[in-house]
C-alpha cells in the first residue's frame, strides 16, 4: 500500500498553480447559489476547458487537460474519477493577479475550505485600510482559510511578520501553498483556536469569520451564538487585549437583520464600548446569501447583510509602513 506524504503532495500542487499561473488563468469565483445556476445549464454538464475543471468545479474527460496538468493534479492527490472521467478536488480563483487554491464546489465537507464574493469584499476592506499607511510590524489573519488576508498584508508589508492561524490543517496547508505562489515568504500558517496559541500583540488583526447557523455546523461556515454571531463576538473581544497601541481591527462578518433591528451591532457594540477602543461599524452589502432564509434558523430574519466593525486602539504612530 502506498504511504501519502502531503508534503510531496503540497509541492506538486504549488507545481500545478505556477503551472496555471503561466497559462494565464483568471476565474473569479461566485456565490454558492450563482455556481450551482451556472453547472445546471445545458451544456454545462461536463467540463470543456481549464476554467470550468478548476474554477467551475466541472467533471471533465480525457483530452479536455493538458497531459502536464492531470499529472500535477494527481501527484498533489486531488484527482478523483467520476463515471467515465474525472474531477479535481480542488478549485483555483484568482483576486487582482494573485491565486489562491481551496476547496472544489460544492463545499459539503465539514473541513471545506472556503473562498467567493465575501472573500473579495473582505480583500477590500484590507487594502482600503493598508492604503491609509498604517504601520505594520506584526498581524494576523484569524481563521485564515485559504490565506487571502495574511497574503494581501504580506505583500503590502514585506517587512512585517504575518501570522495566519486556523483550527483546520486543510486551511493551512492551502495557505502555505497560496504563500508560495504569492511569493511571501514573511506569512507563517500556525494551527490555533482563534488566538489561543499565538502569542503576544498584534499591530492589526484581521478576520473573516464564519457567520451563519448551518444546520450540519459545518467549520467554515458555522459560526454559532443566536443567529451564527458568537465567533464573530469572540474575535472581537480580542481587540480589547491583543490590540497594541495604535493598532487596528478589522473584523468582516455578517449580521442577520430581524424586525428591522441589527442584533450583532447592538451586541458587538456594547463589547467594545466596554474597552479604551475606538469603533465604527459599517454595512457593506445590504442582503446576502438570501437561500438561507429558507431555513428554520431565519425564520424571523428579513435579510443578511455583510458588515465591517473596525476598532482601534490610540497610540503613538510614527507614519512608517515597514
Amino acid at each position: 500500500m502506498d504511504t501519502v506524504d502531503p508534503g510531496a503532495q503540497d509541492a506538486n500542487l504549488l507545481r500545478l498553480g505556477r503551472a496555471l499561473q503561466d497559462t494565464g488563468y483568471r476565474f473569479t469565483t461566485t456565490s454558492p447559489a450563482t455556481h450551482a445556476r451556472v453547472n445546471v445549464r445545458p451544456g454545462n454538464e461536463w467540463a470543456q476547458g481549464v476554467e470550468d475543471v478548476f474554477g467551475w468545479s466541472r467533471p471533465f474527460r480525457d483530452g479536455v487537460l493538458p497531459a502536464g496538468l492531470i499529472e500535477l493534479l494527481q501527484a498533489a492527490g486531488q484527482l478523483r474519477q467520476h463515471g467515465e472521467g474525472w474531477r479535481s478536488q480542488v478549485r483555483a480563483s484568482t483576486l487582482d493577479e494573485l491565486l489562491f487554491f481551496h476547496s472544489a464546489y460544492p463545499t459539503t465537507d465539514s473541513a471545506a475550505v472556503f473562498f467567493g464574493p465575501d472573500t473579495c469584499r473582505f480583500a477590500t476592506a484590507i487594502e482600503r485600510h493598508l492604503a491609509a499607511g498604517q504601520p505594520v510590524r506584526r498581524a494576523v489573519d484569524i481563521g485564515c482559510g485559504a490565506g487571502p488576508g495574511a497574503l494581501l498584508i504580506a505583500r503590502a508589508r514585506p517587512g512585517a511578520e504575518v501570522v495566519a492561524v486556523d483550527i483546520n490543517e486543510q486551511a493551512l496547508r492551502y495557505t502555505r501553498v497560496n504563500a508560495a505562489l504569492a511569493q511571501t515568504a514573511n506569512v507563517v500558517a500556525l494551527r490555533s483556536d482563534l488566538l489561543a496559541g499565538v502569542e503576544g500583540d498584534f499591530d492589526l488583526i484581521v478576520a473573516n469569520p464564519p457567520y451563519l447557523l448551518d444546520r450540519d455546523e459545518r467549520v467554515y461556515r458555522h459560526g454559532g451564538g443566536g443567529l451564527g454571531e458568537g465567533l464573530s463576538l469572540a474575535i472581537a473581544g480580542l481587540a480589547g487585549t491583543r490590540l497594541s497601541p495604535g493598532g487596528t481591527l478589522l473584523l468582516y462578518t455578517g449580521s442577520a437583520i430581524c424586525g428591522g433591528v441589527d442584533g450583532f451591532r447592538v451586541l458587538v457594540m456594547a463589547r467594545l464600548q466596554a474597552t479604551d477602543l475606538q469603533w465604527d461599524y459599517q454595512e457593506i452589502d445590504p442582503d446576502v446569501f438570501g437561500e438561507e432564509l429558507l431555513e428554520p434558523a431565519y425564520a424571523r430574519a428579513d435579510r443578511i447583510a455583510a458588515v465591517l466593525v473596525t476598532a482601534r486602539r490610540s497610540g503613538p504612530t510614527d507614519g512608517s509602513t515597514p
